[in-house]
C-alpha cells in the first residue's frame, strides 16, 4: 500500500487503513463472498500467494473470530435500526415483514487456515504461515503436515480427512506494462495455483483465483470446466474497471474418472482423459490410410463436423459488491484536515528493496543519480 496522491484519493485504500486491513484487496474477497457465499460450511482453507496477508485477515476474522463484515455487517446494522423503530411504536413498522430474525454468528470449531508465499509474512491470529514455492512438489507434504500434524508424508494418496474445502489465490506478477508478457506470466501463476488446488481439494471443494482477461481466456474457462461443475468470472466493485484483472470462482470440484493430480506432472500432462463427448476433428486428430500403391491418404475431416459440435464455452461474467458503493476508479476529494494514515503492515521483504538500496548508493534517493546531475 503506497502513499501516492492517487492512493490517498482512493476510497478503498483509505477504508482499508481505517478498518485495519493490510491491503485494499481485502474488499475484493469480501465482495466475492457476498455474491458466491464462499465461506459456507468451510473449515479448512489454503491461501496461496498470501503476502502481505489481507485475504488471510478476512479468513481469520470471519472463520476464526466469527465476525460479520461487509454486507453481513450492514444487514446487522439495518436489523438493529428496524428493531429500534418497531420498539418506538412507529406505525409504518407494525405490519412490516422487512424485519428478519438476526443471525447468530460464533467462531467455528476446528478451523485450519494455511497461508503460503515465497515472501515472508507477518503473523496473523490462527493463520499458519509457510514460506514455500507453490510449484515445487515438496510444498504439498508441508501443507498437509501443517493442516494435520499426524499426516504421514510417505503416504502416496490424500485422504478426504486431509483434504481442504477452499483454495484461494490473489497472486499476480509484478507487471511490466507489456500486456502480452504480463498475461502470460499470470497464466503460469494461475496454472501453478490450480494444480496445487487439484492436489489438495476434496470433492465438492471450491477454487478462487485472480486472472488477467485476454484474447483467449475462454480456453482457460473450458479447462476449469473439466474439473469443476460451475465456473464463473467475477469483477468486484473494489477492483478497478481500468484493470484487466478478474476472479474465477469454481465450485463443486469433481475430477474426471482416472484423473490424478500431481505437481510433478501438472494437470496430468502427457495423459488423455476419456470422455463421452463428441470432439471436433481438430481435437480427435487426422486419420491416415495407406493405399495399395504405398501412398498415404490423410483425412482432416470436414468443416461441417466442427460446426455441429460445441467447441467453445464462455463462462458467465458477474459484477460483485454493492454497485452503488465507492467507485474504485474515481478520485474522491479529500476532506478538510485529512491526515494520511500509515499502512497497517508495511512490506516485510519487498522485491524492490534492493533496487532502492542501489539507487541510494548512487545518490538517487530522491529519484536522481550522480550521473544525471552532471550538466
Amino acid at each position: 500500500m503506497g502513499k501516492s496522491s492517487k492512493d490517498k484519493r482512493d476510497a478503498y485504500y483509505r477504508l482499508a487503513k481505517e478498518q485495519g486491513w493490510r491491503a485494499r484487496s481485502a474488499f475484493k474477497l469480501l465482495q466475492l463472498d457476498e455474491e458466491f457465499n464462499l465461506f459456507e460450511d468451510v473449515s479448512r482453507v489454503v491461501d496461496l500467494c498470501a503476502a502481505p496477508g489481507s485475504w488471510s485477515q478476512v479468513l481469520s476474522r470471519v472463520l476464526i473470530q466469527g465476525q460479520r463484515i461487509g454486507r453481513a455487517a450492514w444487514e446487522d446494522k439495518r436489523y438493529k435500526e428496524l428493531l429500534q423503530l418497531r420498539q418506538t411504536g412507529d406505525e409504518s413498522m407494525q405490519d412490516s415483514d422487512a424485519l428478519a430474525p438476526a443471525r447468530t454468528v460464533s467462531p467455528r470449531n476446528d478451523v485450519k487456515i494455511v497461508a503460503i508465499d515465497l515472501q515472508p509474512m507477518s503473523p496473523l491470529e490462527g493463520i499458519i504461515c509457510l514460506k514455500a514455492d507453490i510449484t515445487h512438489p515438496s510444498t504439498i507434504p508441508l501443507l498437509l503436515k501443517a493442516l494435520d500434524p499426524d499426516y504421514d508424508p510417505a503416504s502416496t494418496s490424500i485422504e478426504t480427512a486431509h483434504a481442504v474445502d477452499l483454495v484461494i489465490s490473489d497472486g499476480a506478477p509484478d507487471v511490466t506494462g507489456l500486456h502480452d508478457l504480463d498475461i502470460y506470466v499470470q497464466s503460469q501463476l494461475l496454472w501453478a495455483a490450480l494444480n496445487l488446488a487439484l492436489c489438495v481439494l476434496k470433492p465438492g471443494g471450491r477454487f478462487v483465483a485472480k486472472i488477467f482477461r485476454s484474447k483467449d481466456v475462454d480456453l482457460l474457462y473450458a479447462q476449469l470446466k473439466v474439473v469443476f461443475e460451475t465456473v464463473a468470472v467475477a469483477k468486484p466493485r473494489s477492483s478497478r474497471a481500468s484493470s484487466v484483472e478478474a476472479f474465477v470462482v469454481c465450485t463443486n470440484f469433481r475430477p474426471p474418472k482416472g484423473f490424478k493430480a500431481s505437481l510433478e506432472k501438472p494437470l496430468g500432462a502427457g495423459r488423455s482423459i476419456r470422455t463421452s463427448q463428441k470432439l471436433p476433428y481438430s481435437q480427435t486428430g487426422p486419420s491416415r490410410t495407406i493405399r495399395e500403391d504405398g501412398i498415404t491418404e490423410l483425412d482432416l475431416g470436414s468443416d461441417s463436423d466442427a460446426e455441429d459440435s460445441e467447441i467453445r464455452w464462455i463462462a458467465p461474467f458477474l459484477a460483485c459488491g454493492d454497485l452503488s458503493a465507492f467507485d474504485a476508479d474515481a478520485s474522491h476529494k479529500l476532506p478538510e484536515g485529512h491526515v494520511s494514515l500509515d499502512p497497517i503492515q508495511p512490506p516485510t521483504a519487498p522485491p524492490y528493496r534492493k533496487a532502492l538500496e542501489e539507487r541510494k548508493k548512487m545518490g538517487g534517493a530522491y529519484g536522481k543519480t550522480k550521473l544525471s546531475s552532471i550538466e
